[in-house]
């Protein structure tokens, strides 16, 4: 099945097929590419944006830590975000914050100083998805990554419990959850999560402005993730799916939106992968990082198989794709 491959493509995919959609209003998508969005590549290769090439760093950091704590993991994360930072390839219109945190990263000084404490966005969660596909971590590995990796750019709480909703959502499907069953594991995480601060991860980032304790400043992300995946319910029960889904379900720009609208482009129809990224291309919101999430999720759940066979050879940096995904499939 490969589904780690089968997910990281699919990020890849998406984010290759919504690089072109970005910032356009909905009709001029519609009439470019039909109702149904792009479903062909474009290129040789097919570039990608930021989302791919800081997803492809997170997952490298996690191949070079052997135990994965926060004193090993921090540094390395770090290390690689300044390489993506400064490399020439940088050059697909990167996130504002991304690019702040690590240029105050890039002086050496703790995180919790360089990160930017007031940002929620999908930089968050956008690049998060390899920290979904490693076999063998614990609960708390897992969730305590998922939120460092977002917190080292975006310190907002709902960039962080975003960020591990979505490597969750990976994870649980390339475990086998059935994808109608997924929304309800969702929203009963953020219950059972709600004021869950992981400290030994996360430190004193918590410490800000009118907040008096870290459960009062997770719960707060954990409430505006469960509103978000609310809004997904309603959307999907509603029955009509036709047109731009991000009047369903929000334009993607903040992290707990690209969750909930790739989930609901994804759950329309789960079983059609390549649909799925188109219809999260055809969005007027930030298409490339709700269409590479929505990829993720189908990848993880039917494997790379489910993608056309030539698009592995024509997609941007297919070869790095490729060593993760045999690490951990």
């Amino acid at each position: 099945m490969r589904a780690a491959s089968g997910s990281l493509f699919g990020l890849a995919y998406g984010d290759s097929l919504g690089k072109p959609t970005e910032f356009r209003p909905y009709a001029e998508i519609v009439a470019r590419y039909g109702p149904g969005g792009p479903r062909q590549l474009e290129g040789e290769p097919a570039l990608v944006t930021d989302d791919t090439q800081m997803g492809l760093a997170v997952g490298e950091a996690l191949l070079e830590v052997r135990d994965l704590t926060p004193e090993a993991f921090e540094p390395v994360l770090r290390r690689r975000f300044l390489e993506w930072a400064a490399s020439p390839e940088n050059d697909r219109a990167p996130g504002m914050t991304c690019l702040r945190a690590c240029a105050a990263l890039a002086d050496g000084r703790p995180w919790v100083q360089a990160t930017q404490t007031g940002s929620k966005g999908c930089g968050a969660n956008m690049r998060v998805t390899p920290i979904g596909l490693v076999p063998g971590l614990s609960d708390e590995q897992r969730s305590g990554a998922a939120q460092l990796q977002a917190a080292l750019t975006h310190g907002h709480p709902t960039g962080l419990a975003a960020s591990e909703l979505t490597a969750y959502a990976c994870w649980w499907l390339r475990g086998g959850l059935e994808p109608h069953r997924l929304l309800a594991a969702l929203r009963e995480r953020c219950a059972e999560q709600r004021e869950v601060y992981h400290g030994d991860w996360l430190g004193d980032l918590w410490q800000q402005p009118s907040v008096t304790s870290p459960e009062e400043f997770i719960a707060r992300g954990w409430d505006e993730c469960a509103v978000a995946l609310d809004r997904v319910a309603t959307a999907l029960a509603a029955g009509d799916h036709d047109g731009d889904p991000c009047l369903a379900t929000g334009a993607g720009w903040i992290a707990e939106e690209a969750l909930a609208t790739a989930l609901y482009v994804y759950l329309i129809s789960p079983d059609e992968p390549v649909a799925v990224l188109g219809r999260g291309a055809a969005s007027s919101g930030d298409s490339d990082s709700i269409a590479c999430l929505a990829g993720a999720f189908a990848g993880a759940s039917l494997g790379l198989s489910a993608w056309p066979a030539e698009w592995q050879t024509q997609i941007e940096y297919a070869d790095r794709l490729f060593r993760l995904g045999k690490a951990w499939d």
